[in-house]
């Protein structure tokens, strides 16, 4: 059953596997690869009544975002492109965000697995995947 208070709290990002690649899909510069690479973001999710905040906190960066599950919002994302994102809810409790931009898709998709928060990342052949830790 969906629930999006399994995703509430701060998470610590505890391992990453793919994601410079996945960044150089999105057509990240090798600068801002290398400095995310290196980064060991903290994700914290809250929520107030049906409006969530997805907040990324890094030493390099830190980007916000509101959304509702199931309403398109305009996103800005931590490496410059504007995308026209939406986030869905399903049956099994994944939450999946789709973001579109300049004919492209990417898709993220976060669960909760053995008490941490798994994320992956998809665009085209690219996959990374990374795991946080509730602190």
């Amino acid at each position: 059953m969906a629930n999006l208070d399994a995703f509430v709290g701060r998470w610590r990002l505890i391992s990453s596997e793919g994601f410079e690649e996945f960044m150089k899909e999105l057509g990240v510069g090798m600068a801002m690869r290398k400095m995310g690479s290196m980064a060991k973001p903290d994700v914290i999710f809250s929520r107030d009544g049906d409006v969530c905040t997805l907040k990324t906190e890094s030493t390099f960066k830190t980007s916000e975002f509101k959304f509702k599950v199931g309403e398109p919002f305009d996103e800005d994302t931590l490496d410059g492109r504007k995308t026209k994102t939406l986030i869905t809810l399903d049956d099994n409790n994944v939450l999946t965000q789709s973001q579109k931009w300049d004919g492209k898709e990417a898709t993220i998709t976060r669960k909760i697995v053995d008490g941490k928060l798994v994320v992956e990342c998809v665009m085209n052949s690219a996959k990374c995947t990374r795991v946080y830790q509730k602190v």
